[in-house]
């Protein structure tokens, strides 16, 4: 029976941590000289409704490393819903490859996709996830501290797709996550009520709030992203203003760990919701997260196509 990677709350402990070892074993093997074909002659097409340099790049390398292909569908190409039904996409695609990713706008299109298609689907982002930019987090957090369990982790901006993914990664690895919101931009109270019962069986706490400097108060990783996403710049006025307060700069990583990490999904809006100095600063795990991406996304096709 196929499956597919729409969101991490479908994932359960185990299978996590399993991909998330997936991962480290195939970075490993591509450090040290390169991976077996482990997908050749197998093809990936991808859906863009938005575009993206990291989600597009990392999955055509993605699949190169694996020795397999890549097929990049521009959105003037698709119009997925408009041009041609989701469903009627999702079927003939699935004639022609053998995997699906797809970047969208609304979370619908990608389940639709799941539902019509008869090979696994990878959600790439969608207005409710962001599963393989929470997989790169994770990664890169096991990475640099060496474990995810009980790993203070702070989230301070909008209550978005990142923000719901890692509620449900940290859920599921047993960490502390803490976030700030302003008060109209919180996670939805489904999405709070699903992370929390995933976070039963872990131990993970995961707190909502709207105070920054509470938030990152011994933090060993402060997280943020952009204030206004792709599709939301009609606000971008108003959400300037609700978030003036919510940047990650240096004034604000003070009150965390002495040696935090700080990440950001990018692309940055420098001057926004994070400074020059903590880009660019010592604390910055900012690139080495976008790499992880590469490894991370081996990991789920991998595990789609061959398990």
């Amino acid at each position: 029976m196929k499956r597919d990677l729409l969101t991490l709350a479908d994932q359960g402990p185990e299978a996590l941590g399993d991909l998330l070892a997936l991962a480290r074993a195939l970075k490993a093997e591509h450090a040290a000289g390169g991976i077996p074909p482990l997908l050749a002659g197998r093809t990936l097409g991808m859906i863009f409704q938005k575009p993206s340099l990291r989600t597009r790049v990392s999955f055509e390398m993605a699949m190169r490393h694996l020795g397999g292909h890549a097929l990049y569908l521009s959105p003037d190409e698709i119009r997925l819903g408009e041009r041609e039904s989701v469903p009627d996409v999702a079927r003939v695609l699935s004639r022609y490859v053998d995997a699906i990713m797809a970047r969208v706008f609304a979370h619908d299109h990608v389940v639709a996709l799941a539902q019509w298609a008869s090979v696994p689907v990878i959600n790439g982002l969608s207005d409710y996830s962001h599963p393989c930019q929470a997989l790169a987090d994770l990664l890169t957090i096991q990475e640099k501290l060496g474990t995810l369990s009980g790993v203070r982790l702070a989230y301070v901006g909008d209550g978005n797709n990142v923000l719901t993914s890692l509620l449900f990664g940290a859920a599921l690895t047993g960490m502390a996550l803490t976030a700030a919101t302003p008060p109209d931009y919180a996670p939805s109270p489904e999405v709070v009520s699903r992370a929390k019962a995933l976070a039963g069986p872990t131990g993970a706490s995961l707190q909502i709030g709207t105070d920054p400097a509470e938030a990152v108060a011994g933090a060993q990783v402060v997280y943020t992203d952009t204030w206004t996403s792709m599709g939301q710049e009609a606000e971008a006025a108003v959400r300037r203003d609700a978030f003036a307060d919510f940047q990650v700069n240096e004034a604000l990583l003070a009150g965390a760990s002495v040696d935090v990490g700080v990440m950001h999904c990018l692309p940055a809006h420098r001057g926004e919701e994070i400074t020059d100095a903590v880009v660019d600063g010592p604390h910055s795990w900012l690139f080495d997260q976008a790499e992880n991406r590469l490894h991370a996304q081996k990991a789920v096709l991998v595990d789609l196509l061959t398990r």
